[in-house]
């Protein structure tokens, strides 16, 4: 078991059917916790639960579906898991990077859509149980390639002029705006929202890359590449740990706290950025 008894904790792990998402419900199901596997493929999603519920002798494991390039698939999701007794942990840990650009239902920018609207609404649907079963924690899976993005470019957000690379960067830089705007509308309650960089994993995350394209970046990146069980290190501390108790609006990495780059930290930029998501997801009273 990896960190503090989860037991009694019920926990949601989006993107968990494999990689860093994988990792993190496996180790969760070990402290205890009853864990929400998420994924997109049903199958997939209901064997990966039993072999966790297997693997860790912890039968409180269980597969909730949504598609995240669909954003009525989130919002059947919350309504779904409003019903449950009480939610502790959030971990928002789904992403993808395309080299091809494609749009979400709604005609959004799939990586835009997916790594950052579809988590943005999910959260906002899912903030009551949060608060109900408080204290409980909300914890982003966000990356350094947010350094590379430069400043969020809001007359371009659908990444129609940049490439997968940039695109996947900005939507990082996102996840952290998002996590400041929220952590300040959080001020005061005992829900924590923080982001978490979990370093460059050997994970499935370049799948959606071509060939070749796969194979340079893992030869170019095998030097600093860490297994998905050390990836998943900062996402269940921040869940699990009781120093980080009450600690909110934070950047972590190797379970330390760092700063992100100053767009980042931009307060204009998160305010523009919460109310421009607000519109593209339809969201209400947020």
């Amino acid at each position: 078991m990896l960190g503090p008894s989860m037991n009694g904790k019920t926990c949601l792990v989006t993107g968990a059917t494999h990689g860093i998402g994988l990792a993190t419900a496996r180790a969760l199901a070990a402290a205890g916790a009853t864990v929400l596997v998420h994924g997109r493929d049903a199958g997939l999603g209901a064997a990966v639960a039993a072999d966790i519920g297997r693997e860790s002798g912890n039968p409180a494991v269980r597969f909730v579906r949504a598609d995240f390039l669909h954003l009525d698939d989130v919002r059947e999701l919350a309504t779904e898991l409003m019903r449950l007794p009480r939610l502790d942990v959030l971990i928002n840990n789904a992403g993808l990077i395309d080299a091809q650009r494609r749009c979400t239902a709604e005609g959004y920018d799939a990586t835009f859509g997916v790594n950052h609207l579809a988590p943005f609404l999910l959260t906002n649907l899912l903030l009551g149980k949060l608060t109900q079963s408080a204290p409980a924690r909300i914890i982003v899976v966000a990356s350094e390639a947010h350094r590379r993005a430069g400043w969020l470019d809001f007359g371009d957000l659908m990444n129609t002029r940049v490439g997968y690379l940039r695109a996947y960067g900005r939507s990082k830089l996102a996840n952290l705006l998002f996590v400041r705007a929220l952590a300040r509308r959080l001020k005061g309650s005992a829900v924590t929202v923080n982001a978490a960089h979990p370093g460059v994993v050997r994970s499935q995350l370049f799948r959606g890359l071509p060939a070749p394209v796969r194979f340079a970046l893992a030869t170019a990146l095998r030097p600093f590449t860490r297994s998905l069980e050390q990836g998943a290190r900062t996402p269940i501390y921040l869940a699990t740990a009781p120093e980080v108790e009450g600690q909110s609006g934070g950047y972590y990495r190797d379970c330390r706290r760092i700063e992100p780059s100053p767009a980042a930290r931009c307060d204009e930029a998160a305010a523009r950025l919460w109310s421009e998501s607000v519109r593209l997801t339809a969201l209400a009273h947020a």
